[in-house]
């Protein structure tokens, strides 16, 4: 599975993108990060994003993206940027039939670190030592990018083991003269 990772952010956008499996060594095929200027208006940083993105997916050709799910910030100016880069990268995605997960901050920590609440460089670390990388990508936004691919990829099939037998459980045990 090769999974695209966005880390989304107005002024820097972590991109990342991993091939593999769970159980078996991980492959990095490139990170980088898309950057807007802090001082150009919205609209023209949200097209500068999209166009990264979609040169991200030209380029390498994902199965999926995984995008970190916007989460409270105290700070709703930032909050609202971040979820503006998000839906560019989900719209990416979507206009290509992509599939996209959304994963929590600290899902993909545990999912990387062994703990939810590990911070930048611990994730970074990790990174770095799972994709075996001679050093921390930088900045940590695209550390944040690969750990998000990384966690997609690890949890994939649990998820969708999930889904599956929720889907069942529904077929067998849906009221009689009505579909499941």
């Amino acid at each position: 599975m090769r999974v695209l990772g966005v880390d989304p952010g107005l002024t820097r956008c972590g991109v990342g993108v991993v091939d593999g499996v769970a159980g078996r060594p991980l492959t990095m095929l490139g990170v980088g990060v898309v950057r807007t200027p802090a001082d150009d208006q919205i609209g023209p940083r949200l097209v500068l994003i999209e166009q990264g993105i979609e040169a991200w997916i030209e380029e390498y050709r994902p199965d999926m993206v995984a995008v970190e799910r916007v989460f409270s910030q105290h700070n709703v100016r930032t909050v609202m940027g971040t979820a503006q880069a998000s839906a560019v990268a989900m719209l990416c995605a979507s206009r290509r039939g992509i599939p996209v997960a959304l994963h929590t901050p600290s899902e993909v920590k545990a999912a990387v670190t062994g703990s939810g609440r590990a911070d930048k460089a611990q994730v970074g670390a990790m990174v770095t030592r799972l994709l075996r990388l001679s050093a921390p990508p930088k900045p940590a936004d695209a550390a944040d990018a690969l750990a998000l691919a990384i966690c997609h990829i690890w949890r994939a099939p649990a998820q969708n083991r999930l889904q599956q037998a929720v889907a069942a459980h529904h077929a067998t045990h849906a009221p009689k003269g009505r579909p499941a």
